[in-house]
């Protein structure tokens, strides 16, 4: 298999100073059709100011009928982190690229490897709603799905197990900045309704500035019919509405024409948990089940509201700091 199109998104590090603190992560979400398994990887750039760089490889296999999701994670020195031209982002031997994804990653508990073909004809979804934020210093976290209705192809070999990956939809995201929100939700889901292209792929925050706290912040886009419709933005914080916790997330966010009102759900064994260290500072802990349900009212100008249920097969993620969730955290340091 051969990298495919052009890239849609570029690695932000090869421009950071060596001064300055910078994440980043390139990741892959899909999930079987019908539910019930799924697989999450990300390749990631850590540096904190002053030191060396560092990247890493994550992986996780989330199966509903398992005890509880199977993680492994690789980290490699800056040497070994490389920006192959035509392509997104090289760790080690994983290397991401227009139409291909491939790679292993290894530690003492698991190993895990993937060959991964995929095609979209989507248009990429810039989650914040000005060109101009991606340049500018504010926010400090930039995100963007360079392949928001993806659909893979190929193998995955968890372990000693092999699994056949054949017309899995999802996505490829990447985000980026000098300091992760102080609270952040990630709701994602393909195929919605049934319907090849259709997707629901939203991110929310809060900022901490000083001793304050900003209300959620949600930006993001959903796709009915291939009709696509923006919903958050900061003029709908007064409408954005999030109650969230470690297994659960229900909301009201609205857009121009339509309102989102939903919850996202999974058993609390389904969940893996990470340690997200900030280049500057504390940790926070990344809680993602990617085999989630998703139950979704869309309420739009001349339409008759629409129901969609997605059962195992969404992604929901809930960053926080501390470990007042309770689910175990996986045992490998970030940064």
């Amino acid at each position: 298999m051969r990298a495919e199109g052009p890239v849609r998104t570029e690695a932000r590090f090869p421009g950071v100073p060596a001064s300055a603190g910078h994440y980043e992560s390139f990741y892959i979400k899909a999930s079987q059709p019908g539910g019930g398994r799924a697989l999450w990887i990300r390749h990631t750039i850590h540096q904190r100011p002053g030191e060396a760089a560092n990247a890493s490889l994550w992986f996780t296999w989330f199966d509903a009928d398992a005890p509880g999701p199977l993680a492994t994670k690789q980290t490699v020195p800056r040497e070994r982190l490389k920006f192959p031209e035509g392509g997104y982002i090289q760790v080690g031997d994983a290397a991401l690229e227009p139409g291909r994804a491939r790679g292993t990653a290894a530690s003492d508990s698991l190993t895990a490897s993937w060959d991964l073909s995929f095609a979209d004809e989507s248009e990429p979804l810039h989650h914040l709603p000005y060109e101009v934020m991606y340049r500018t210093r504010l926010p400090k976290t930039k995100l963007l799905s360079p392949h928001p209705a993806a659909t893979f192809d190929g193998t995955v070999t968890v372990g000693s197990e092999r699994y056949e990956i054949g017309g899995w939809p999802g996505m490829i995201g990447h985000n980026w900045g000098a300091e992760h929100a102080e609270r952040w939700i990630w709701i994602q889901a393909s195929d919605l309704g049934g319907n090849r292209g259709d997707y629901v792929d939203i991110a929310a925050g809060r900022i901490k500035l000083g001793s304050m706290t900003t209300p959620w912040v949600a930006n993001g886009r959903i796709v009915i019919g291939g009709q696509p419709y923006r919903v958050g933005g900061f003029r709908g914080t007064y409408g954005t509405e999030i109650e969230e916790s470690a297994s659960a997330c229900d909301f009201t966010i609205p857009g121009k024409g339509i309102n989102l009102k939903g919850r996202v759900s999974a058993p609390a064994k389904d969940f893996v948990a990470w340690v997200y260290a900030d280049p500057k500072g504390p940790e926070h802990n990344a809680l993602n089940c990617s085999i989630s349900d998703l139950e979704l009212k869309v309420e739009r100008a001349g339409h008759s509201h629409t129901h969609l249920d997605v059962a195992g097969a969404a992604a929901y993620e809930l960053g926080v700091r501390g470990m007042e969730h309770g689910v175990p955290l996986q045992p490998y340091p970030d940064g």
